[in-house]
C-alpha cells in the first residue's frame, strides 16, 4: 500500500497531537512530533510508547508491530527539522493569530508541495489560510479526542483549498483507520454544528422550570436511547469547553436563534462549576461518580378515576390499547364525565393550549408524550398544566406506572422534552444539508461516530416521521413565538411531500 503521506509532522504535543501522532505512526508514516516546550515532546513520546506497550500486553499488537511503530515516532528539536515533511498537522491553542503566524513560518520551511492542515474545532479554515502564499495547499483536519478511539475526522475545505488535497487527506484518514467526512468551511463544521440542538434545547427546558437536570437526562436516555443525557455530557466535556463552543457558533452565525446560548451555562462557568473534572457541575461527584437524586416515588392512589382520551391524541389507538393493558376504566363518550381523568397527547403544543382549544377542564387534564411507540421506550413522560389538580396528576402517574415502567411527570411544555429535543436536532441537521455544508451521508456518519447518537439525525427524523417532526416545530413556534423553531426548508419540503430526509435533488 502506498501511503498518502509518508513523512508527517505534528505540531502540538497535547492529548490531541499525541493521538494523531500515534495513529499516523501506526499507519506506517514517519512522524515528527514538535512542541515549543521540549519536555512536552518527551512526555507525549513516553505516553504513546506506553499505549503501545499496553496494547502488546493485551495481545492487540505484536512485539514486531510495536517495535516498528516506535521506530517511526521521533521528536523534533526545531521547526527546521520538519523541512522534508509532506504533511504538517497543527494541534495547538485555539487562537487565530497564533495559528496564522505558525503557518506563515512553516510555509517558508516546507516544500511548495507540502500540505498544511489545522485541527481547529471552531476557527475558520479560510481565515487561517488568508495570509498564506499557497492557500490551495491548506485544509482543516479535525480529529476528536481520544483520537485512537474516536474514528471520525472532518476534512474541511477552505475557499481556496484544492479538491485533490481533501481527497488525499481523506485517503490518509482511511489508512490511519479513521472514517473521513468532507465539509465546507462553516462554523462548527459538521459535528459541533449538528450537536447544537441537544444541549441548548435541554437548557431552555430547564430555564423554563419544566424539569430538573436529572429528569431531563433520564427522559432522553430512556425514551430516545442517548447514551448520556445532555447534562451528563456537559459535565463530561466541561463547561469551560462547551460554553465557549456554544457562544462561538452562535456569534459566527450572526446570532442565529437556533444556536442561542443560555445564561445557565454562563453563570456556572463564571462560578467555576464546570463539570466532573472539578468534582461539581450539573451533578456533584464523589470519587468520580455522579451523585444522582432519587426518582420521585410512585403515588399510592386508592380510587382510580375513569379515563377519557382526546380524539385528537397522537397514536390514539396505541394509547387506548396501553390503557386497556394497564387496567384503566376507559370512557368512550364524546366528552369526559365530570370525574374523569382527561388525557391528551399533542405534538408540539403544550397541555394548556390543548385544553383551551378542545374545551376541556384543565384541572383534570394531563398530557402524555406519544411521539415514540411505547414499546420502544423505557420511560413514559406525563405533563401537567398550571391548573391540573394534584389528585389527577397522582392518578395519571400511578396508572402509567402499573406495569413497572418508569414514569416522569413534568410541568407544562410545548413538545414535552423528547419532542422538543428530537425536533431541534433533526431541524438543525436538515439545515446543514440545506446549506450544502456536507452530504446527508457524511452528516449521518459524522454524528453517529462523533456524537454517538442512537441514530443519525436524518435517520432519527425519518424514524419518527418527517411530518411529525414538522408538526412539532410548527406548533412549538406557535406556542413560543420563537424563530428558533422555524423549520428548515430541507425538512419542510421533504416532510410536506413525504420524502426521506436523506433524499437529495437530482
Amino acid at each position: 500500500m502506498t501511503l498518502a503521506f509518508s513523512k508527517v509532522a505534528i505540531i502540538g504535543a497535547g492529548a490531541m497531537g499525541r493521538g494523531i501522532a500515534q495513529i499516523a505512526a501506526q499507519a506506517g508514516s514517519q512522524v515528527w512530533l514538535y512542541d515549543t516546550q521540549a519536555e512536552a515532546i518527551q512526555k507525549a513520546h513516553d505516553a504513546v510508547f506506553l499505549q503501545w506497550d499496553k496494547l502488546q500486553e493485551k495481545g492487540r499488537l505484536t512485539a514486531e508491530a510495536v517495535s516498528g511503530h516506535k521506530s517511526r515516532l521521533l521528536g523534533a528539536s526545531s521547526m527546521q527539522d520538519l523541512a522534508d515533511c509532506e504533511l504538517v498537522v497543527e494541534a495547538i491553542v485555539e487562537k487565530l493569530d497564533v495559528k496564522k503566524s505558525l503557518f506563515t513560518d512553516l510555509e517558508k520551511i516546507l516544500a511548495p508541495t507540502a500540505v498544511l492542515v489545522t485541527n481547529t474545532s471552531s476557527l475558520s479554515v479560510t481565515a487561517i489560510a488568508a495570509a498564506l502564499q499557497r492557500p490551495q495547499q491548506f485544509a482543516g483536519y479535525h480529529f476528536f479526542n481520544p483520537v485512537p478511539l474516536m474514528k471520525v475526522v472532518e476534512v474541511i475545505a477552505g475557499l481556496k483549498t484544492e479538491a485533490a488535497v481533501c481527497q488525499r487527506l481523506s485517503d490518509f484518514a482511511r489508512q490511519m483507520g479513521h472514517t473521513p467526512v468532507q465539509a465546507q468551511d462553516t462554523p462548527g463544521f459538521i459535528v459541533n454544528h449538528a450537536g447544537r440542538g441537544y444541549g441548548t434545547e435541554a437548557l431552555r427546558i430547564v430555564s423554563e422550570g419544566i424539569a430538573d437536570f436529572a429528569t431531563i437526562d433520564r427522559i432522553l436516555r430512556d425514551q430516545v436511547g442517548f447514551k448520556l443525557g445532555p447534562f451528563e455530557l456537559f459535565d463530561l466535556t466541561a463547561l469551560d469547553v462547551s460554553h465557549h463552543v456554544i457562544e462561538a457558533i452562535y456569534h459566527q452565525y450572526y446570532e442565529e436563534p437556533r444556536y442561542r446560548p443560555n445564561v445557565i451555562t454562563a453563570q456556572r462557568l463564571a462560578g467555576g462549576i464546570v463539570g466532573k473534572k472539578v468534582g461539581e457541575g450539573f451533578y456533584k461527584y464523589t470519587d468520580g461518580v455522579a451523585q444522582l437524586p432519587a426518582e420521585p416515588a410512585v403515588p399510592v392512589v386508592d380510587n382510580m378515576p375513569p379515563v377519557w382520551v382526546s380524539p385528537r391524541a397522537a397514536r390514539r389507538m396505541d394509547l387506548l390499547q396501553l390503557l386497556k393493558e394497564l387496567g384503566a376504566h376507559i370512557e368512550s363518550g364524546a366528552s369526559p364525565s365530570p370525574h374523569a381523568l382527561t388525557l391528551v397527547a399533542p405534538l408540539g403544543f403544550d397541555i394548556t393550549t390543548v385544553a383551551v382549544v378542545e374545551r376541556l377542564d384543565p384541572a383534570r387534564t394531563v398530557g402524555i408524550d406519544m411521539l415514540i411507540d411505547d414499546a420502544a421506550t423505557k420511560r413514559r413522560v406525563l405533563a401537567t398544566n398550571p391548573a391540573t389538580r394534584s389528585d389527577m396528576r397522582d392518578a395519571a402517574h400511578a396508572l402509567f406506572a402499573r406495569d413497572g415502567k418508569a414514569v416522569s411527570v413534568i410541568r407544562d411544555s410545548g413538545g414535552f422534552v423528547t419532542q422538543r429535543v428530537v425536533a431541534t436536532i433533526v431541524n438543525i441537521a436538515s439545515d446543514i444539508c440545506q446549506q450544502r455544508i456536507c452530504s446527508p451521508e457524511d452528516l449521518e456518519t459524522a454524528v453517529t461516530l462523533g456524537l454517538a447518537y442512537p441514530l443519525g439525525p436524518l435517520a432519527m427524523g425519518n424514524h419518527y416521521g418527517p411530518t411529525n417532526v414538522l408538526e412539532v416545530l410548527f406548533n412549538l413556534q406557535t406556542v413560543y413565538g420563537d424563530m428558533r423553531y422555524r423549520p428548515s426548508p430541507w425538512l419542510r419540503r421533504r416532510g410536506a411531500i413525504g420524502l426521506s430526509l436523506m433524499h437529495t435533488e437530482e
